[in-house]
């Protein structure tokens, strides 16, 4: 069962309005939670509880996949060095699970997947989840803080470009230099061990790890 679309979305620190603003005006119509904590001490309204009672109330469906997709793994096979490792994410069933369950909310919805981080190349949801799901053949396409709209083939490409990737190089084939672009960007911005020591100290860390 392949969806016909699947977006992505950063709350970041958008008022209540501005980011349901930005969900009305792309036609979206069911959010997929990928934040493994669903909270936030310093912008409260995107605590799940109350984002999914004021995304009901303008007629947008919520769904919790945290546990499945979220950015940081309770696993501790999960990690590279002190780092949450994606691609090893990415094998598991637990997460395979979340896709399917992704896809098939996308052929009834007009769907998209929601973290905290407001650039998809600083988020799981984008370097993770949306890179699986357009493995699988959904078109994926992310929204950004300011209302735009940009496909994931532009976000690789620049991905391409901020690995310093981006030149067509005859010994080595554009599908590895994305996969290397895609590694060294996850190790740059994955959650680390480290982080779990902050979390009661700084809430910006709500912000860059969902």
């Amino acid at each position: 069962m392949i969806a016909n679309a699947v977006f992505s979305v950063g709350h970041s620190t958008h008022s209540l309005s501005d980011f349901l603003g930005l969900l009305i005006n792309s036609g979206i119509t069911a959010i997929a939670d990928v934040r493994s904590s669903p909270w936030s001490r310093f912008n409260p309204q995107y605590n799940r509880p109350d984002l999914k009672k004021s995304l009901r109330s303008v007629g947008i469906d919520y769904r919790f996949y945290g546990k499945q997709l979220g950015g940081r793994p309770s696993n501790p096979s999960l990690f590279h060095g002190s780092t949450a490792d994606y691609e090893a994410m990415a094998l598991t069933e637990e997460f395979a699970e979340g896709l399917d369950m992704v896809l098939a909310g996308a052929t009834k919805h007009r769907l998209a997947l929601m973290c905290s981080e407001h650039d998809p190349l600083d988020c799981h949801r984008c370097l993770l989840v949306s890179r699986a799901l357009a493995g699988r053949g959904a078109k994926i396409s992310h929204i950004l803080s300011n209302g735009a709209v940009i496909s994931h083939q532009q976000i690789e490409e620049q991905l391409l470009a901020m690995s310093g990737r981006e030149t067509d190089d005859f010994f080595v084939p554009r599908a590895e230099r994305l996969t290397a672009a895609y590694r060294d960007r996850s190790l740059k911005v994955a959650y680390t061990e480290r982080d779990s020591e902050l979390l009661n100290q700084d809430d910006e860390i709500d912000v860059r790890y969902g």
